[in-house]
């Protein structure tokens, strides 16, 4: 096989796993705009603030350091040497939960059958108010993430595929970060799961018909608020995988609250009701921006990853609105 064709192929691979990377943040939009309708602006930053916290547990972070030094004029910054990471995650999770249940209590219970607008602007102010408080609770310095994932590029897949060229040509195999074939296997389980509990369980019939009309679901003995609180605590779980995908691959700083952004596009094509329509949305953005960028952007100027997504989305929005797996919406009037 000519390197042309080795390396096209390669770009291929590397761009379903950055797929499956935007396919986690937009996982969560969706979880949250299938049992609710409302847009959740804040998901990215939720990831963020997951990641914040998951690093600060497993380093031994006093939450607040900042604020109390300043306050009290003192010098603590850590507790101790941190704990393990299995055990910070779960900790980080029961934060996701608790704050998942002040959320309802604090913000969502007075959002009941509140135009779709209010609630869209209601998840822009918590963004706002997480980014915040997160910088607040954990500072702003750049952190390093680990959580015993390997990273890097696959020694054996380099040397396994270095022989497909043909004789007399140079080429040296396929790279592809280790890290993100883990998040692939991962985004698979919780699309199987996600789906499963979805389809198959009481609760993820109730979240569809909350849905649909929370007056109705009311009317039927469904608990709006108990549902609200099941669905931003599921929210917070893909947060926190994304978080931690995100946060080994490029570290924990603010601007990965900014992949929410690039979750929009994936949205817009899967469908913003469809967990396996995310999946699928995202690895046709992946795929698409790489390979564009590898075919055409060096004739254009390069860059073309930052903005093909939304030009794709743009076609779509004209083309099929409700995306590739979303719900037509047909109002009679």
């Amino acid at each position: 096989m000519s390197p042309l064709f080795l390396n096209a192929l390669e770009v291929i691979l590397n761009g379903l796993m950055a797929g499956i990377m935007y396919s986690l943040v937009a996982l969560g939009f969706v979880l949250i705009f299938k049992a609710s309708g409302i847009f959740n602006y804040a998901q990215g930053v939720m990831a963020l603030f997951a990641a914040l916290t998951l690093v600060g547990f497993q380093t031994g972070q006093v939450p607040f350091a900042h604020l109390i030094n300043a306050m009290f004029g003192t010098e603590i910054h850590h507790w101790g040497s941190g704990m393990n990471t299995f055990l910070a995650i779960i900790l980080t999770m029961i934060v996701m939960i608790i704050f998942a249940w002040l959320l309802e209590k604090i913000v969502l219970k007075h959002m009941v059958n509140q135009a779709p607008i209010i609630l869209f602007m209601t998840t822009i102010g918590l963004a706002y108010f997480m980014e915040g408080f997160g910088d607040l609770m954990w500072g702003a310095d750049i952190k390093t993430m680990d959580v015993g994932l390997p990273s890097g590029g696959s020694i054996w897949l380099e040397d396994f595929t270095k022989g497909w060229a043909a004789e007399g040509t140079e080429y040296y195999g396929m790279y592809i970060d280790v890290l993100d074939v883990w998040a692939a296997g991962i985004a698979i389980l919780l699309v199987i799961a996600l789906t499963l509990f979805s389809q198959y369980t009481k609760t993820g019939r109730a979240l569809r018909a909350v849905a649909d009309d929370h007056q109705a679901a009311l009317t039927v003995g469904i608990s709006l608020r108990t549902i609200w609180i099941i669905v931003w605590s599921l929210a917070g779980f893909v947060a926190l995988v994304a978080g931690i995908m995100w946060g080994s691959k490029s570290g924990v700083q603010f601007s990965l609250s900014l992949i929410a952004l690039k979750a929009l596009p994936v949205l817009i094509l899967g469908g913003f009701t469809s967990i396996p329509g995310a999946i699928i949305g995202g690895l046709i953005i992946g795929v698409g921006e790489k390979l564009f960028e590898f075919s055409i952007g060096g004739m254009i100027g390069g860059a073309t990853e930052n903005w093909f997504a939304y030009v794709l989305a743009l076609a779509f929005l004209m083309f099929r609105p409700q995306g590739l797996f979303g719900e037509k919406i047909i109002e009679r009037v």
